[in-house]
This record gives C-alpha cells, structure tokens and sequence, in this order.
C-alpha cells in the first residue's frame, strides 16, 4: 500500500543563516502552526486512505427475551433448512435488506431452540450422505457479497457461534463501495471461520433485452438480444458466453486463495422464471452448473425442493427467503413449515388446519373447504399437507374417509407422492373410482373402476417406492405405480387433497377422517 506524507521543506532561518525578526517571525510561527494543526489530519487520511478496502464493523445489536415470540416445532431430527439472506443494513433502503436487530433476533431464535448452523462443507456432505452433525440445523446463505455482510453481520454471527456462506458476484467484488465487499474483507471474513465463499456467477447478475422490444430479462437464463445485428444469441453464442462467465468466476476464487465453490446460486431464481431458452438449451445451463458446482440453489422452484433426497437427486436446492417484512412471527411459521417430519408426528392432519396451503385457490380458503364447507365462488378447491416438511416422505399409509358424494358432480382426491416425479392420484366419486399416474416426460395413465353407489367411501393407499397399493371400502384394490420408478428420490413426497363440486348446490363433499401413519 502507498503511504502518503506531507512534503518536507527546509527553515527558512537554515536558508538564509540570519535571525529573523517582525513580520517575519510572525509568518514563520504561524506556518509552524499550521503544519502543527494540518499533520494529524494528513496522518488520519493517510491511514484511511491506506486501510479504505477494509471498513470498521459495528457490534451486534443486543436483543431482549420478549422480542422472540413464537415456539419451533419439535421434532425428533430434520434435514437441514435452507435460509437465503441478502444485505444488512440499520437504515435498509429495499426488500431485501434486513437491520442487524432483525439478524441478531431470529438466529437468537434458531439458537435457543437448539438449532446448529452448517459450513458449506458440512451441507454438501448431507447432500451426498444424508447426514448431519446435530438433530437440527440451518445452512444461512448470504447472496450478492454485499459489505454489510462484514460490517454488521459477521459480529452478529460471532455473537451466536455460528457459520454463513457469502454468495458472490466475483466480478462485482470491490466495485460501487461501499455496496460491495472488498477482496480484503473477504480475506477477513474467511480467517474468522465463520465464513466461506459460494458462486453467484461474475457478472451475469444482471438483467438485459431479450428481444426486440427491448423487454428485459436475466442473462444467465436467456438470449440476449444483440441490437446492433438486430437478431438474438445463437445457442451456441449463448452457451460459448455463460460457459465464460462461470470460468471467469472460478478463476477469480483462486486468483484470491479461496477454495473452489460447491455450490451455485441462480440469480433471480431463474429456474422458475420466464425464459426464451428452448428446452435443450434450458438443459445446457444445467449441464453447465453441474460440472462445476455439487448443487445449485433457488428461492422458488417449480415443485418443493427443500434439502433432503429429492433435492440432492435433483440436485437443486430450494432455500426460504428472509424479506425485510419478515416478522419474528411469520419467521418462526415458515421455519415450522419447512420442518421435515415423519409420518408419526402428525398422524391427524385434519386436526392441525396450519398445516395446509391451498395455492390457486380464492383468498382466505381455509381447511373448513376440505371439511364441509367448501367455497362460495368456484367448483374445486385442492390443498397440500406440508409440502415442504413431507417431501421426502416414500414409505407411509393414508386413510381417509369421504362423505356426501353425489352422482357424477361431486367427487373428491388424494394425491401421494405430491410434487414427485411419479405422482399417483386417487379420485372417487358416488359409484366410481380413477387412478391417475402423471410421470414427469412419460404418457399420463389412467384406471377406473366402478363402486357400490355410496354417499361416502373409505380409502385406504399403502405408499412405497416400489407402488403405490388403493384399497376402497376395505374390497376394491388397485395398484399404480411400477416398481421401474423404485428410486425413493423420484416417488417420494405428501398428500394433498381436492374437492370438487359442479351441482350449483351449496352441498360439498367432504373429508371426515384423514390419517397418516409410517
């Protein structure tokens, strides 16, 4: 680093050899003086000017007991969660950004209630092994490398012993400060433990024209349009571009003495975005991630992700994103519904109505819609038990029972294996039954049968790998599913469930009894 120092001149009285005197010796003075008074302040921004990669930290926030409302679920053990942060900042200015009070409040929560953070390495072992060092843990994910990472969330972490992974974008680092971190902040944050350095491309976290009209779109998910030769990428342009980024990327960790990354994370979640990509070249980015990275991580994905078997398989990791608006409150809810949990510990879904999401359907639609009630405007109403804390389920029993089935407009499903790859759904109705198999990429299925016209039917599923066997009112069994799709990573997943009524009568049918069992 250059140091900078005031220039030196010589006395003026060892110029000229001669006292000097008056007006003179009042000029002297005060140049003496104003060296005097000038120097430390040369000095300080001489030693700013020489330390500015490197910012001060602040101290974590103190947090009192009464600001950690809400209990976590307990569970016997559970896949690790995902959690993807982005800034911290005490004076946020976008969505994105949390205050360090908010940091420091919700790991307080994780750590009381026994919660153990994961390094990089330790995630991508359970990837691969299916295990972890404690019951419980969190892997906490930070994307951008922002600088507030270093200066209020590093103590924040050091204050709760735990461990982060920095998404960077390499080609971003050290630019726009004070957004970013510096490559000396980085070298900090790494020899303090609590950090290590993931991908998030080197400068494809960006949006840009992706046709003619100018609309925009991510870089690394689509074409861009190039305006000068009025046409868009080639495939091969676009292949030949991303493949450089990434290298650029990789490049730039060992240029800086970091270890390889493991893992990637998609800017802007492109996995689930809109893309002009056709779906080989879709396919090609994939292919591009995988022989760089063990997995790759999104905030939404097109079926429930969340680490566990299905996910490693898939090998694409779904994280739960933590706003700025993201209360204590609403914090401890998504981590209770990400929990992964066995068949055992809630054998009665009916009975935990927090339990059940109901997308696509009106706002306000509650479990009373399952049960009865169904809904004011609309012919089907469907829900999904824990899609994110069942997603590795493969081997459990379903028993329901449903009442006040009526001719063909009514009916009523169950769906297992949901957001699988193989998922078999089971639909009756007063005199007849379908099974639906829907394997991703292959030919739908569908078997029927017919059944003694009843109001109500007892449905019994006995869910493996291997199939799925249908029991209804304890005589009429089916069996769906081959064994060729055996593999736990593609069959597994929970139950969701579905009515449906077209009668134009305010009578629904409805699910009087529903258990789970191993």
């Amino acid at each position: 680093m250059n140091r900078h120092h005031a220039p030196r001149t010589p006395a003026a009285g060892r110029r000229t050899g001669r006292r000097l005197r008056g007006p003179a010796v009042r000029s002297a003075l005060g140049a003496l003086a104003a060296v005097v008074v000038v120097t430390p302040f040369l000095g300080a921004w001489s030693y700013d000017s020489a330390r500015r990669a490197v910012s001060a930290q602040a101290a974590a926030p103190l947090v009192e007991p009464e600001a950690l409302p809400g209990k976590l679920v307990a569970t016997r053990a559970s896949a690790p969660i995902v959690l993807a942060y982005h800034d911290i900042n005490p004076e946020p200015t976008n969505d994105y950004t949390l205050t360090p009070q908010q940091l420091d409040t919700q790991l307080a929560k994780l750590e009381a209630a026994g919660y153990r953070s994961l390094t990089t390495k330790e995630f991508t072992r359970y990837l691969t092994t299916g295990t972890t060092p404690a019951p419980h843990t969190v892997y906490l994910t930070f994307d951008d490398g922002t600088r507030g990472l270093w200066t209020h969330a590093d103590q924040v972490l050091a204050k709760h012993k735990m461990h982060a992974a920095s998404f960077l974008i390499t080609g971003a680092v050290g630019t726009h400060r004070p957004y970013y971190l510096s490559w000396d902040e980085i070298g900090l944050m790494k020899a303090s433990g609590r950090w290590d350095f993931q991908d998030h491309t080197h400068l494809s976290h960006e949006r840009a024209a992706i046709d003619a009209a100018g609309h925009q779109g991510s870089v690394l998910a689509n074409r861009l349009w190039l305006a000068k030769e009025k046409r868009l990428e080639t495939e091969s342009e676009y292949r030949t571009r991303v493949r450089t980024d990434l290298d650029k990327s990789l490049r730039a960790f060992a240029d800086h003495h970091l270890p390889a990354p493991q893992l990637f994370a998609y800017p802007f979640s492109e996995t689930a975005g809109v893309t002009n990509l056709a779906a080989r070249n879709t396919s090609a980015l994939e292919q591009l991630l995988r022989e760089r990275f063990t997995a790759s991580l999104t905030n939404v994905s097109s079926r429930p992700l969340p680490a566990g078997p299905r996910a490693a398989a898939a090998r694409q990791v779904q994280r739960l994103e933590v706003m700025r608006k993201t209360s204590t409150s609403t914090f401890v809810k998504q981590l209770n519904e990400w929990v992964s949990r066995s068949p055992a510990e809630i054998p009665e879904p009916l009975r935990n109505p927090e339990q059940w999401r109901f997308p696509g359907s009106p706002s306000g639609t509650g479990l009373a819609a399952l049960t009865g009630k169904g809904v004011a405007n609309g012919t089907y109403v469907s829900a999904v038990h824990l899609p994110m804390g069942t997603a590795d389920w493969s081997t459990y029993r379903v028993s329901t029972t449903v009442a006040g089935l009526s001719g063909t407009k009514t009916s009523a499903s169950v769906e297992v294996g949901h957001g699988s790859l193989v998922p078999v759904t089971v639909t009756f109705s007063e005199a007849g039954v379908r099974v639906t198999e829907r394997p991703a990429g292959g030919t739908e299925r569908v078997t029927t049968g017919k059944l003694t016209p009843a109001a109500e039917h007892r449905l019994n599923l006995e869910v493996s790998p291997g199939g799925v066997r249908i029991t209804v009112d304890g005589g009429h069994a089916l069996v769906a599913r081959a064994t060729k799709e055996a593999d736990p990573a593609r069959t597994s997943g929970g139950v969701s469930l579905a009515v449906r009524n077209e009668t134009g009568k305010a009578a629904w049918p409805r699910f009087t009894a529903l258990h789970i069992t191993p």
